[in-house]
């Protein structure tokens, strides 16, 4: 896993124009990407609970992960979220870990959200598409592949 090292910007004087950037973009970063809105360790599963708005969540178990190998379980029950919902903070450990990087650890996972990103864009149809079918279905179907062999016979 990447490591990045956190910068601090005391010299940029905050104006208002700087603060109306800074939420236009935030605003535009919305939309994007994971926010968890809660996290919790669960003891008996080994694992952390990871929720979300609509009340779904993910269980990630601690094992699978060695950036929680050595946290104590207080230290699993106390971690937070972090960066707007897309990362696990632990203070006292001074650890930030991606929750976007700890599902994309898991294959199984990973096959899931293959598995319907394909299901969704497979039933998309463009514009272009759609005339197509349409114009196919007034005449019978989508037309005979006509191959190169049978067509000189």
């Amino acid at each position: 896993m990447k490591t990045v090292k956190a910068q601090t910007r005391f010299d940029e004087v905050v104006t208002k124009e700087v603060l109306n950037q800074a939420i236009e973009r935030g605003s535009r970063r919305a939309g994007i990407g994971v926010h968890a809105t809660s996290v919790q360790y669960v003891a008996i599963l080994e694992s952390l609970l990871v929720g979300f708005a609509d009340q779904s969540a993910v269980c990630l178990p601690v094992k699978n992960y060695p950036e929680f190998a050595d946290l104590t379980e207080g230290e699993l029950k106390g971690l937070e979220l972090g960066f707007g919902g897309s990362a696990l903070c632990s203070e006292v450990r001074d650890l930030h870990v991606s929750i976007a990087g700890l599902v994309s650890a898991s294959q199984p996972l990973m096959d899931m959200a293959a598995t319907l990103i394909a299901a969704r864009n497979g039933g998309k149809s463009s514009h272009v598409k759609a005339q197509a079918a349409r114009k196919n279905g007034k005449n019978g179907g989508r037309p005979r592949l006509v191959r190169a062999d049978t067509a000189s016979s």
